[in-house]
């Protein structure tokens, strides 16, 4: 009796793997879809990765901008190597462009500022982001968001990632700066122009001509020629002692 039980065990353990291996696996959580966006400039172009699911109105207000055709003809008009590279915002006349109404920061998303990693320039108000954005040449942890109480603990918020081309980033890094237009100082020479943006997959329509006339009520008005622009200030290490000539810039508001 034994052996015929045993035997019959024997004769369905078979089958039962196999209904066991067939059985479907349970599937995964589908992945979000991150848009990529091409920006191509004079000094070559790259490719950013932007993450919706981390930083939603930052990734929406950077890809509208860039469906607009905004970034066309603007320039990266800040480059400190060993820093970061900035721009966004600024004609090749470095005369600012007419931008939309500011975003609410979003810098307490867990995104760090890490190297090659884009995140949204801002002034001393940390919800007065809009068109300008910065790319980290190194990890700048600094500038990450520590906490709500000011706006040097706010940090600046991070919404993607330079997916390809962070050579033509160093590339960029590299070039010699001067003083030019309302900035004291740190303008790529020569200029470095965007020549254009465009998301990956999407067919965009012609542009209208960019809008150089002054900027509206209630929005940032251009630096002067003593102010910084906005964006993260220069690490104290960092910072050059200005010459008798120039005149020093005022500090921006953000971490020590």
């Amino acid at each position: 009796m034994f052996r015929a039980v045993l035997a019959s065990a024997l004769f369905l353990l078979p089958a039962v793997t196999l209904a066991q291996a067939a059985k479907p696996a349970t599937p995964s959580p589908a992945a979000v879809e991150h848009p990529r966006v091409v920006i191509h400039t004079s000094q070559g172009e790259f490719t950013l990765e932007l993450y919706p699911e981390k930083a939603p109105k930052s990734v929406a207000n950077f890809l509208q901008y860039v469906r607009d055709g905004f970034y066309d003809g603007t320039v990266f008009h800040r480059v400190v190597d060993g820093y970061m590279v900035q721009g966004g915002l600024y004609s090749r006349d470095l005369t600012q462009r007419r931008t939309r109404a500011a975003i609410p920061s979003e810098a307490d998303n867990g995104l760090s500022n890490l190297r090659g990693t884009v995140a949204v320039a801002r002034g001393t108000d940390p919800n007065s982001g809009t068109s300008q954005f910065f790319v980290n040449l190194v990890d700048n942890r600094r500038l990450d968001y520590v906490g709500n109480q000011s706006s040097l603990t706010w940090g600046f918020a991070v919404f993607g990632k330079v997916a390809s081309g962070m050579d033509t980033i160093d590339k960029i890094a590299k070039l010699p700066t001067r003083a030019q237009g309302p900035f004291v100082g740190d303008v790529p020479n020569p200029l470095v122009i965007i020549e254009s943006a465009n998301v990956v997959g999407e067919e965009r329509a012609t542009p209208a001509p960019a809008t150089t006339t002054s900027t509206p009520a209630g929005a940032t008005k251009a630096p002067a020629k003593t102010a910084a622009p906005a964006g993260p200030a220069k690490p104290a290490a960092k910072t050059a002692t200005p010459k008798k000539t120039e005149k020093k810039p005022a500090t921006a508001s953000t971490p020590a």
